[in-house]
């Protein structure tokens, strides 16, 4: 793949998708930086201990740095020169959000702004940020298209990842800044989040401790395997959102803009019953999981499903991992880290 971009900034590298893309996007020989404060949201060790396989690689510098600290961002945009940055910084986690929202606040927006801001002042070609599926938040209408209204966030969390989108454009319209969002449908795989099903089932599952299955298992997850991810973010990187020409304030489309601003989903377009998804990692443990059914939590959606066709059409990628090839190579993964 040709590279239109060589000196990266990837905040949250040291997070589940950062760390992947970051190793990624060195062993195709870019000059990274990774940007991270280790949060104890979860196991700090496990951070701890991806950075560590980036810290391997000479072309990859570490800033321990909270993307909520104006001046510190700023020093490392002053001193770095990127011609790309990757927002995967946040704090992460629906219902997290209900107990801490000023954590969301602090990360998710101040944070935020002060990556626009660095983009802005040091002449950043392309901003490529995370947004994520939980913005359709109340949308019944499947599967999920970027061209459909967004205004009905049930978390916070989302809200805030709505907001980012929101602010994006405006930079896109004031400045000219070249921005695109990614919505990111449900992410899993090797080195996942604790706090996400997969790891959770999993380490239960091979405790004999009971699972909480919530929706009394009627949800529905577009399951996104975290190779199929890191393509698509590498994909779009090369890829500068050109206005649309038949964009109208008459007839607003949310996915694109007069400016240039795009908005994708990277899902895997599958949406997958929950108690497939537990059957799956039973199959793949060769154990049964004892099942406690619970109700559907609050902030949490009942289904999920991406529609990707702005993806395959302009950057000419699909994702397709099936759920039982991603989950044996976590559980794989998962015996090997934990020694199980």
């Amino acid at each position: 793949m040709e590279l239109s971009y060589n000196n990266v900034l990837v905040t949250g590298a040291a997070g589940f998708i950062g760390f992947h893309l970051s190793k990624r996007l060195l062993d195709m020989g870019c000059q990274v930086s990774g940007l991270d404060i280790l949060t104890p949201y979860y196991d700090v060790k496990l951070k701890e201990n991806r950075l560590k396989q980036l810290q391997a690689y000479p072309k990859f510098t570490f800033f321990k740095t909270d993307l909520a600290d104006r001046q510190g961002v700023d020093a490392i945009f002053k001193e770095k020169n990127f011609d790309v940055v990757v927002n995967l910084a946040a704090q992460a986690g629906v219902r997290y959000s209900l107990t801490n929202p000023y954590s969301y606040v602090e990360s998710n927006l101040m944070g935020f702004v002060n990556i626009l801001e660095g983009c802005r002042h040091h002449q950043v070609k392309h901003l490529v940020f995370a947004s994520s599926s939980s913005v359709y938040g109340a949308n019944t209408n499947m599967p999920f298209s970027v061209h459909n209204n967004v205004d009905h966030p049930v978390s916070l969390y989302a809200a805030t990842k709505k907001s980012n989108e929101l602010m994006a454009h405006t930079y896109s319209h004031l400045y000219g800044m070249a921005c695109t969002g990614l919505r990111f449908f449900t992410v899993y795989g090797p080195w996942g989040r604790p706090d996400m099903a997969l790891f959770l089932f999993t380490k239960a599952i091979l405790e004999d401790k009971p699972i909480q299955v919530f929706n009394h298992g009627k949800m529905k997850r577009d399951f996104t395997y975290i190779d199929d991810i890191v393509e698509g973010v590498v994909r779009v990187m090369g890829r500068i959102p050109e206005p649309n020409p038949e964009w109208s304030g008459d007839h607003p489309d949310p996915g694109t803009s007069y400016v240039r601003y795009k908005i994708y989903n990277i899902g895997n377009n599958n949406p997958v019953l929950l108690m497939d998804f537990v059957t799956a990692i039973e199959k793949a443990l060769g154990k049964t999981a004892k099942k406690e059914f619970l109700g559907l939590q609050p902030g949490d959606v009942p289904a999920t499903y991406a529609d990707v066709d702005d993806l395959i059409k302009d950057v000419g990628f699909k994702p397709g991992t099936p759920i039982e090839v991603g989950i044996e190579r976590f559980i794989a993964w998962y015996r090997d880290y934990f020694n199980v």
